[in-house]
């Protein structure tokens, strides 16, 4: 009976000490495939970032720059473009002046840096489309010393705009009159300049102005009829002209007497003479005598 425990008990020891063995083989491999796979992956090396505005959706030319357009994400501190922006102070020194607001000078895609050189500085412009509100279009108006008021139009002024033509009447006599055709509309750019800061009189031959498609059209059939005039309005002055139309009778303060008026309105009169031809009678027209 000993024996046969003292046999147990060997071979018990036997397993025992095997499964030991086979375990610490296991985790030996288990250790060395672990090893090897930290070995194959590449280090990763915490590089120092930067908080950078970029766009937040796409800009396009022209378009004014709001802190709604922008938005700040961590770039590589040593990966920096020329000219980015970490401070909203210097992107938007004062945003709730319009006047000192950038405006986008090239297109920038999503999630692209808002770079200096591709805005303008605070209160600069970017042309014509900068200054165009929506639903507006610039035209231009030729003008000379007299009907551009001597030089002294610059950007930003109104201007009340005249035309002075001719029209036929009913009777087939012709009627040269003036009309006011549009009330206080502002100026964009005085030849080729945008700039309002030049307080300089220039004789222009050009001023472009903002309009609606309705006026453009309007400004342009007038232009191509007649002549134009510009009539400039007061800075202060937030008043619309009303429809005023006047001719040389009006000018001169001639009133038409009743008998004019209805000399006017009576048709010609055509006279006529009858005469035979064979069988036939023909009315043949001749000056009346009266």
């Amino acid at each position: 009976m000993r024996a046969v425990f003292g046999l147990v008990l060997v071979v018990g020891l036997g397993l025992a000490g095997f499964a030991v063995y086979m375990v610490q083989n296991y985790i030996a491999g288990y250790q060395a495939q672990l090893a090897q796979a930290r070995n194959a992956q590449p280090q990763v090396v915490e590089m120092p970032t930067v908080n950078v505005y970029v766009a937040k959706r796409q800009l396009k030319y022209g378009e004014p720059l709001t802190d709604e357009d922008v938005y700040q994400i961590k770039w590589p501190k040593e990966a920096l473009p020329e000219g980015f922006f970490t401070e909203t102070e210097k992107l938007f020194p004062n945003p709730s002046d319009p006047n000192l607001r950038r405006v986008v000078l090239r297109q920038m895609e999503v999630n692209e840096p808002v770079l200096a050189l591709k805005v303008t500085k605070p209160g600069q412009d970017a042309g014509l489309t900068s200054r165009l509100e929506r639903g507006q279009r610039a035209f231009a108006i030729k003008v000379d010393v007299a009907s551009g008021v001597s030089g002294f139009l610059r950007p930003g002024d109104r201007v009340d705009v005249y035309w002075t033509g001719t029209t036929a009447l009913d009777n087939n006599a012709r009627r040269e009159f003036t009309k006011l055709i549009e009330s206080s509309i502002a100026l964009i750019a005085v030849d080729q300049t945008t700039n309002d800061d030049d307080a300089t009189a220039s004789i222009a031959r050009t001023v472009t102005v903002a309009a609606t498609p309705a006026q453009v059209a309007a400004l342009a059939q007038a232009q191509s009829t007649g002549r134009l005039s510009l009539s400039l309005v007061g800075a202060r002055d937030d008043t619309i002209a009303e429809q005023i139309e006047i001719d040389q009778r009006g000018l001169l303060g001639i009133v038409e007497t009743p008998r004019e008026i209805q000399q006017a309105e009576v048709e010609p009169q055509v006279c006529t003479i009858r005469t035979r031809r064979g069988a036939e009678v023909v009315a043949i027209p001749i000056p009346c005598s009266n």
